[in-house]
């Protein structure tokens, strides 16, 4: 099939292959899939659900959860069906064109909650290195303006990965060794030159990893020589305790990511099941635990919670 000028080749259908070498035990391998789906669409629901309801959570801190948790979920949403269509019923095609529209959303989210982290890490500064004029940096408009930045951002640093991949290219093998449209994954499977491809991605790696990552250190690094320098152990606590939920969201979308980019841009040429399920994780664990990390270790919402299910407090531990 050609496109509208004859000058490229696109096939009407891609097949994701799965995880290499397991497709045998893929039934087993969907139960962990389908709980982690049921974690992240039930658990970002409820946080939603909780910060729309609750005035008290009306603040920039939950605010920016409500972001986390919206990207979160459409993610979830964008990702675990297809990957449980492929487990349970071997349901590996998918069009070209659908291939290249979850491919932006994958990037797109993704760019957006590394966004999103950044503007939890700003948010966390200001809290605790400028407490007496928090309530006058991040006003509502603030907020909004931090919000539409990081859609902005998001979508526009990742809208040209469809565009680029549809431009090229493919002759030979049409199977994804992947449970989705990962950018790289499909660019490996054109014919001819993918250099733009390659370097294009290479740079939106650096701007959105490195880049974020730098901010979210620095950020935590003024924290850490604040916080060192109050008066008493229990006001050090108390402000660490406001960063915990935080740094292991920040683990959960940056560990698994730095490592699937490490296996993808120097691995082996051909995807292996390490690889795949690497990969995966970077999709599949911040969804799923994110929110049952901030329920756990933030109190209003803790609170909130016990209160609609009509159940006693309990107290932090």
């Amino acid at each position: 099939m050609t496109l509208p000028n004859n000058s490229h080749l696109f096939p009407h259908t891609f097949f994701l292959a799965g995880i290499p070498g397991m497709t045998t035990v893929h039934i087993w391998i969907s139960l962990p899939y389908c709980f982690m789906f049921f974690l992240a669409v039930i658990g970002n629901g409820v946080l939603l659900f909780l910060i729309h309801t609750e005035h008290s959570l009306h603040q920039p801190m939950f605010f920016f959860l409500a972001m986390l948790s919206f990207v979160d979920l459409v993610l979830s949403l964008f990702t675990l069906p297809k990957m449980l269509a492929i487990f349970w019923f071997d349901a590996t095609a998918i069009s070209f064109h659908a291939c290249l529209s979850q491919m932006f959303f994958i990037h797109a989210f993704s760019a957006m909650e590394s966004g999103v982290l950044v503007a939890m890490a700003l948010d966390r500064f200001v809290a605790i290195c400028n407490p007496l004029r928090y309530a006058t940096i991040l006003t509502p408009v603030v907020v909004g303006k931090i919000g539409g930045l990081v859609v902005l951002r998001g979508v526009g640093l990742t809208i040209s990965f469809p565009s680029l991949a549809q431009r090229l290219s493919y002759c030979g093998s049409h199977t994804i060794a992947y449970t989705y449209c990962e950018h790289m994954a499909v660019v490996k499977l054109a014919c001819g030159s993918t250099t733009v491809d390659n370097l294009y991605a290479f740079v939106v790696a650096i701007l959105l990893g490195v880049g974020d990552m730098a901010f979210i250190a620095y950020s935590y690094g003024q924290i850490v020589r604040t916080v060192m320098n109050f008066p008493s152990s229990e006001a050090r606590a108390k402000a660490s305790s406001t960063c915990t939920a935080h740094v292991c969201v920040i683990f959960f979308f940056y560990g698994p990511g730095f490592l699937s980019v490490i296996m993808q841009r120097f691995g082996p040429p051909t995807a292996s099941a390490t690889k795949v399920i690497f990969a995966n994780l970077y999709l599949l664990f911040p969804p799923a635990l994110d929110p049952i990390v901030y329920g756990v270790k933030t109190k209003q919402i803790r609170e909130r919670l016990f209160t609609i299910l009509n159940l006693n407090r309990i107290d932090p531990i």
